[in-house]
């Protein structure tokens, strides 16, 4: 297959960027941005936003792509062998990116495209019972699912009624079976795994006096979280065959967390923290150093 252009642009094909992978650089993941964020009104929502005054606008975000277009676009990304790696803030594009996935089944069959849907902050429960059925990664920022000030001033006074036991359900989605990934979202928060993780746990940051973001029925415990931060990103990677476990056989890329989380309250997680990393057996990190 001949590789295309598009307004100037080359567009690979799944054998094309292949042969161009080496040690850990990969092209094999089209990322498609389907909506916006919530704080400027963007995020696609299946209800309307209000405006400061608690009244109902016409205004219900954005798709940034037709979703049947969509659909159109992950079906041939999904035959040529590629990944998709959806932006899906709002409940609209979850259901939509969803949608394309399930389009890209019904027309190809099963695949090892391990698509998923990123962020993830409001979610209808229907939505969250998708995910396993279609083989849908659920890829989680967890750092992000607690009160703080642009959740509360910015977010949720503009949302309708119960939007907030809507806001990343990450307990809803592992209840329906749905597999977890995890990341930062770098450098758009911090990078640190361990302060997320607390979050994920708790729902509560670190120090902060308020009700878990969602009901403390959101919560994940601890090893679900570790494990979408590790093995679960080792899968979505593509790297489950070599990375991702504690496994003979499998590259020592390691960190060593002092103290041991499983041995703190759940309250004092974020005391853990990384005391030295390990590349394929070579020290890259010591705190000590």
């Amino acid at each position: 297959m001949q590789p295309q252009r598009v307004d100037g642009c080359h567009v690979l094909h799944a054998a094309e960027a292949a042969a161009l992978d080496g040690g850990r650089f990969t092209l094999g993941t089209t990322k498609i941005m389907v909506d916006g964020v919530a704080e400027n009104q963007t995020a696609a929502m299946l209800t309307p936003y209000r405006d400061v005054h608690g009244h109902d606008t016409a205004n219900h975000g954005l798709s940034f792509i037709d979703p049947t277009l969509l659909r159109d676009i992950v079906t041939a990304l999904d035959a040529d062998g590629f990944q998709v790696h959806f932006h899906a803030l709002g409940d609209r594009a979850v259901r939509e990116a969803l949608d394309a996935v399930e389009a890209a089944r019904d027309a190809n069959g099963a695949t090892d495209g391990r698509h998923h849907l990123a962020h993830l902050q409001v979610v209808e429960e229907a939505e969250t019972a998708r995910f396993a059925g279609l083989d849908a990664v659920a890829n989680i920022q967890a750092l992000w699912a607690t009160h703080e000030d642009q959740i509360d001033e910015l977010t949720l006074p503009f949302l309708q009624d119960g939007a907030e036991a809507r806001q990343y359900p990450f307990g809803d989605l592992v209840r329906h079976g749905a597999r977890l990934a995890a990341g930062s979202d770098w450098p758009v928060s911090s990078a640190d795994p361990m302060a997320a993780i607390h979050i994920a746990v708790n729902r509560v940051a670190p120090g902060m006096e308020a009700e878990p973001l969602g009901g403390a029925q959101q919560r994940l415990d601890l090893a679900t979280a570790m494990a979408a931060y590790t093995s679960g990103s080792a899968y979505v990677n593509h790297r489950d065959h070599d990375t991702g476990y504690v496994r003979e056989g499998y590259l020592a890329n390691l960190v060593v967390l002092d103290p041991d989380p499983f041995g703190l309250p759940a309250g004092e997680i974020h005391r853990a923290t990384v005391t030295s990393t390990w590349i394929e057996g070579d020290l890259a990190y010591s705190r000590t150093a």
